[in-house]
């Protein structure tokens, strides 16, 4: 049986995560990606979730509320190109997490962009810890989301593959399309 890009997502980043690490979700959203890592990271752990609309940003604290996990994340709104102001400077994330475009259900012009979105890709890369992943899924049928999907392509192209690699997943040329990076956990000898 095939896999949503969504369940996907899940399965991969469910797969480095464990009890006390450090994660983010970069789109808090309705919060389902939050609660998922919360559980994971346990109350041990550490999620930063962030959005900028207030609106994403209740529904999430209530979906932790329902989860019972609210005490392990740091719920903050703001744009996700602010990630680096609102990190602590020595994280070290095993995880993070995109799923762009606009808040279901919500203003549909209120989305994210290729100018915030990238600059929160690359902080979250530089945080990510040896054996860690970041997943982004982007959505290209809303104004704008195709030329985000394209400006992550061209990003995550040029990362440095002895440090990286990069998964691409999508299930038609104009639907959404997931990245799974990971980077490589080094060998000493």
């Amino acid at each position: 049986m095939k896999l949503r890009l969504t369940e996907l997502a899940h399965e991969a980043v469910g797969a480095v995560l464990r009890a006390g690490d450090v994660a983010v979700d970069a789109t808090a959203g309705n919060g389902h990606d939050t609660v998922f890592l919360a559980e994971a990271v346990g109350p041990g752990g550490l999620v930063i979730a962030v959005d900028i609309q207030s609106a994403a940003i209740h529904a999430t604290r209530e979906r932790l509320r329902s989860a019972g996990c609210e005490q392990q994340v740091r719920l903050i709104e703001v744009c996700h190109s602010t990630l680096a102001d609102v990190m602590p400077r020595d994280a070290r994330l095993r995880a993070a997490m995109f799923n762009l475009g606009y808040l279901p259900g919500s203003d549909k012009q209120s989305l994210t962009s290729q100018a915030t979105t990238v600059p929160a890709v690359i902080v979250c890369l530089e945080h990510l810890r040896p054996g860690g992943i970041v997943s982004v899924m982007a959505y290209r049928g809303h104004d704008g989301g195709k030329e985000e999907a394209e400006a992550l392509s061209h990003v995550l192209a040029e990362l440095d593959q002895s440090c990286f690699s990069v998964e691409r997943h999508e299930s038609s040329a104009t639907g959404p399309v997931l990245w799974l990076v990971r980077q490589h956990v080094i060998e000493t000898t």
